[in-house]
């Protein structure tokens, strides 16, 4: 067929957008569209593909499962494939299933019917009756093996009671409750750092954190609902008997699972569940139906990723109408713009909605959401109800297209929007708004390294006016700690010593505290030691800022508009005033010592230096420091939990060192 057939555009098309939303839900963990939109999609390109065979393509979303797994853990390989299911969305499918089954089975099919978790689907390795290792699903033959990360969630047991196999996988889902992700996140507001989005996301983002104990922290649970690979005593002839054996063994099994003899008590069970999903303690979004005989199960065996005993019903999205009164923007404690929708109140699920997101101005005009619109407003579980669309057939004829303020709400500062980037921000350090994020980010280790100044105490200063700007932090006395909750005479001496060690860090970690956009640590030495001053950075050309090595005119452009700022030039000038050293050695145009022209990329948590005191010397001895691997880079100096930087190194052949050897390079001895 011409690469030209519109029919086989559509499915690039299609096949595209899936892929790229399997890449963010399954690996990077933020999905990119709703569940229901992912369904529709993924149906339009699989009755695509059966109407013309001639597009088959064995690498299409509809011939895979789940997504690539990622790099950053090692792979787990399934002993036997974790597959995935096939959907029903309606009573029509569910009950052309029953009649596909019926007629390969050559009679009445009896079923069990289990709760669909919204979590992560994991496989649990046991040998003897210890649990030696645990995968997620990935592709469905290699997953990403997170076994430090499962031996912290309490569900799991260490070890099987007997009987147990002499090897067994057993499969189940990994999820977070609503009440423990409510804890969470109220512990997130309290420090004033940004809430979860949803239960699954934060039981993914926490299954494959590289420290097991914030692992631990998320009081994530698993639910055993199926068996892999499995060397031992014959398993019953039943699903139902099957989870009676797992539960036995001391796996948590779902309660609710029920054995259904007709698809009509199917159909009741799904039924009753999407209307009283709310009332769990945590997310589902369907029902899985098996074939209860296991015998029948094998005989039927797969149709391509699909099993043909077993199907999932998709519960219906929980969406309402409703008028959006307007739009509003609110500025987040990093400076980002968020739009949400102001609506008429309106009951979806049993909840009162008022407000909804909207993402961002990219997201408000590509759906023409307009204030007065009636729009299509989704909720479902615990997630942020978010504006679907409008119906354009009810628009209003003064609806005007919606433009983002060019102007902070909060402040009044202008709004940058930096090419390519879906969000504006504003970046006037003294926004209202953002004290207390920038205050904490200000005192970090990777800023300006002031201990005892953490999320906590950080709130405080801002909510009882201490500090208005990290300027303020300078003025503080014993006094004004003394008045702070939890704040003893010891510890308000211990904060000001801190706080006063800080004004001599120099230019580079005040340019790296400031929050400027694109300016971490190894950008704030690069644009420090080729200006030596702050006068001069802030006088000096966009141009002049992108000659220097390392600074692309995108950094330039942001650190300009930065300093082009009143309220910024401001605040650098009452850090001047308070003793902050606003200077930095200039490095010479031709770099001397022992490591000039060597270009270092650090990745990993060294022993006994951090990230930025490595960059320092490395700087100091005439180097150079990148921020991503290349074939221009000379060395990587690699820690503990090294990240995707140690495997692109080793592709490109790139020398690989750790902290001791990167001493011997620099002559330094200690």
């Amino acid at each position: 067929m011409a690469t030209t057939d519109p029919v086989a555009q559509r499915a690039r098309a299609l096949r595209a957008q899936l892929a790229e939303a399997n890449h963010a839900y399954h690996v990077l963990d933020a999905p990119l569209i709703a569940d229901e939109t992912y369904d529709a999609l993924l149906r339009e390109l699989s009755d695509l593909e059966a109407a013309h065979p001639e597009l088959a393509d064995p690498e299409s979303p509809t011939q895979r499962v789940g997504g690539v797994p990622s790099s950053d853990f090692p792979p787990y390989r399934h002993g036997v494939p974790m597959l995935s299911l096939a959907n029903a969305f309606d009573d029509t499918d569910l009950r052309a299933f029953d009649a596909r089954v019926e007629k390969l089975a050559g009679n009445r099919p009896g079923y069990v019917c289990e709760l669909k978790i919204d979590g992560v689907a994991s496989s649990l390795r046991y040998q003897n009756g210890m649990l030696r290792s645990a995968g997620t699903r990935g592709d469905g033959t290699v997953g990403e093996e997170v076994t430090p990360n499962v031996r912290g969630i309490a569900d799991i047991p260490r070890r099987l009671k007997p009987p147990f196999p002499a090897k067994l996988d057993a499969r189940g889902e990994i999820y977070l409750r609503k009440s423990a992700f409510a804890v969470l996140n109220a512990a997130r507001e309290a420090s004033g750092l940004t809430l979860y989005a949803n239960p699954r996301n934060t039981a993914a983002g926490g299954l494959r954190q590289k420290d097991p104990s914030i692992t631990a922290e998320r009081k994530l649970s698993f639910f055993a609902y199926a068996v892999g690979a499995y060397e031992g005593s014959p398993l019953p002839p039943s699903q139902s008997g099957l989870l009676a054996t797992l539960q036995q063994m001391g796996l948590r099994v779902n309660e609710h699972a029920t054995a259904c003899a007709t698809i009509d008590d199917v159909l009741a069970f799904c039924r009753r569940w999407e209307e009283e999903r709310t009332t769990l303690d945590y997310e589902i979004d369907g029902v899985v139906i098996k074939v209860n005989d296991l015998a029948l199960q094998a005989r039927l065996g797969y149709a391509g990723k699909d099993p043909r005993w077993a199907i999932a019903f998709k519960f219906r999205a929980q969406e309402a109408r409703t008028k959006l009164r307007e739009i509003d923007v609110n500025v987040s404690r990093s400076g980002k713009l968020n739009p949400y929708a102001v609506l008429e109140p309106v009951s979806i699920g049993g909840v009162t909605v008022k407000m909804a997101t909207l993402h961002n101005e990219a997201d408000i005009l590509r759906k023409d959401i307009r204030a007065g619109d009636t729009v299509i407003v989704h909720r479902a579980g615990d997630v942020i109800p978010y504006v679907v669309g409008p119906v354009v057939e009810l628009r209003p004829p003064d609806a005007k297209p919606y433009r983002l303020p060019q102007r902070c709400p909060v402040c009044g500062s202008p709004v940058d929007h930096p090419p390519g980037d879906v969000f504006a921000y504003c970046t006037n350090v003294a926004c209202p708004a953002q004290r207390r994020e920038r205050l904490r980010h200000w005192c970090s280790r990777g800023a300006m390294d002031i201990e005892g100044v953490g999320d906590a105490l950080a709130a405080a200063l801002v909510e009882n006016g201490a500090c208005r700007d990290v300027a303020d932090l300078y003025a503080l006395d014993e006094a004004a700690l003394l008045t702070l909750p939890r704040m003893g005479e010891r510890s308000a001496r211990n904060v000001l010593r801190e706080i006063a060690a800080s004004r001599a860090r120099g230019l580079a970690r005040v340019l790296a505290a400031l929050g400027i956009r694109y300016v971490g640590s190894q950008n704030a030495a690069l644009l420090a030691g080729a200006f030596g001053t702050a006068d001069a950075l802030a006088t000096a050309t966009q141009e002049a800022m992108a000659t220097t090595e390392g600074i692309g005119p995108q950094i330039a452009e942001s650190v300009a508009f930065f300093f082009a700022q009143p309220q910024n030039r401001d605040v650098i000038e009452r850090l001047r005033a308070r003793g902050v050293d606003l200077t930095a050695p200039l490095q010479p145009k031709e770099a001397v010592g022992a490591l000039a022209g060597k270009t270092f990329v650090l990745t990993g948590t060294l022993p006994s230096l951090s990230r930025e005191e490595a960059s320092a010397l490395i700087l100091g001895a005439g180097g150079k420091v990148a921020s991503a691997v290349s074939k221009k880079t000379n060395y990587v100096v690699a820690g503990d939990e090294p990240g995707s930087k140690l495997a692109k190194a080793e592709s490109l052949g790139v020398p690989i060192v750790g902290e001791v050897e990167l001493r011997a390079l620099l002559a330094v001895h200690f």
